[in-house]
């Protein structure tokens, strides 16, 4: 197991768990953010799906506000989910995660799990003996 980590003070080995939590958490909200960019994309399907029946039903209004309205339109602020999606990626997770390479890098030799890591090890020592 590499013991780059080894030299690292306490408090060190708890920022890194800390960081490494955060950066998790980020990255489980990504995957939440792609499930509404997802959801999203299945709702647009079926308002488009409900164009031509609400056409072929006489109700032209309701057909032509779809068409017009809803399916053109953006999420948030005339932006569809996927440039949320596009704008996360490339903002803020892009930012967090090179912190969080650039931290460890600069104190643990790049290794992440720092605490697992230890906890392993130490589980490992145990059994052995």
């Amino acid at each position: 197991m590499d013991d780059a980590f080894d030299g690292l003070t306490d408090d060190e080995r708890a920022a890194l768990h800390e960081l490494q939590l955060g950066v998790e958490g980020v990255h489980r909200a990504y995957g939440h953010l792609l499930a509404f960019h997802h959801a999203i994309g299945r709702s647009m399907d079926h308002f488009a799906s409900a164009e031509p029946e609400l056409r072929a039903a006489g109700h032209e209004a309701h057909a032509d506000a779809i068409r017009d309205c809803h399916l053109p339109a953006g999420v948030i602020d005339d932006r569809w989910s996927y440039e949320l999606v596009e704008a996360f990626e490339t903002g803020f997770l892009a930012d967090v995660t090179a912190f969080d390479a650039a931290v460890r890098a600069d104190l643990a030799s790049g290794q992440s799990h720092v605490t697992e890591r230890a906890q392993q090890r130490a589980w490992r020592e145990r059994a052995q003996d």
